[in-house]
């Protein structure tokens, strides 16, 4: 099974938020996921992101493939701490 740390789109339409999920590469971009380890909202200015930095790092460490988007999310939090 292939698991991939990506975003799951949630909010009004025009006005959305993601919540970065870890989910089964084939499960639908807002549908099953296994676990949630962070939020981002990109409506408000400076763009909030949070992570759940010891869940993030556990399926990191196992294997999990952050899309692109998630990977420059996570590098932008590191680089700003």
């Amino acid at each position: 099974m292939a698991v991939k740390i990506r975003l799951a789109r949630h909010g009004a339409k025009k006005r959305p938020y993601y919540r970065i999920v870890v989910a089964d590469s084939r499960a639908r971009r807002d549908g099953r996921f296994i676990e949630e380890v962070g939020r981002y909202n990109p409506c408000v200015t400076p763009s909030f992101v949070s992570f759940k930095q010891d869940r993030l790092e556990y399926w990191l460490g196992v294997g999990a493939q952050p899309t692109d988007t998630v990977a420059r999310l996570i590098k932008n939090a590191q680089e700003s701490e």
